[in-house]
């Protein structure tokens, strides 16, 4: 039933347009809405120093026309310029490159702690090598490598010292004594109890 009603109704609408059309062109034009007091005061107050000032507005200004006509607005916005400089380097990227191919094709060496260490070390800081030297060193001898002399020797706080050799130890490799495994296989073989024979069984 709603597209039924709507139908109808598009068609009442496109009904004889071109006509009504020319109807509304043919009418007066509206009359504007009334200004306000102050707006009609210093309208009079402009008509009074310049009686053609409405005449100038409605007259085209040659000079003015031709101040437009030699303006160039130049921008200095960045993203221009990196527009500009993907452009140049994707054009870049299409011509051939005429660099000469590398000579030694080596896969390069790992590093030993898997990054690059740095060559120098600030006051507060020390590297995974020195962390591991003197985690060592004090567990090895603590009372030569106390947490004081460490802090004292790699420019550390003493409390960070204290706490990374408290949460923080190196592995210890034990190689057990064959004399002491062979004794324990040894022992595994021979049954810890006596499985009692049955006389039935025998005949």
């Amino acid at each position: 039933m709603g597209q039924v009603v709507s139908m109808v109704a598009r068609r009442a609408n496109r009904f004889n347009a071109e006509n009504r059309a020319h109807r509304v062109l043919e009418r007066e034009k509206p009359t504007p809405a009334p200004k306000f007091e102050s707006n009609l005061r210093d309208m009079e107050r402009t008509l009074e120093l310049d009686p053609k000032f409405v005449d100038t507005l409605n007259r085209k200004d040659a000079s003015l026309d031709s101040r437009l006509k030699d303006v160039y607005v130049t921008s200095q916005d960045r993203f221009i310029k990196r527009v500009q400089e993907r452009q140049a380097a994707e054009a870049a990227s299409e011509q051939p490159d005429k660099r000469p191919l590398p000579l030694e094709r080596k896969t390069p060496e790992d590093f030993e702690y898997g990054y690059l260490e740095p060559t120098r070390i600030s006051s507060g800081h020390c590297t995974l090598r020195q962390a591991l030297k003197f985690i060592n060193d004090h567990q090895l001898d603590p009372e030569n490598w106390p947490a004081k002399k460490i802090a004292n020797e790699y420019k550390l706080k003493e409390p960070h010292v204290e706490n990374i050799l408290h949460y923080f130890k190196t592995f210890n490799m034990y190689i057990p004594d064959h004399k002491y495994q062979d004794t324990m296989l040894t022992q595994a073989k021979t049954p810890l109890l006596r499985v009692k024979s049955d006389p039935e069984s025998n005949p």
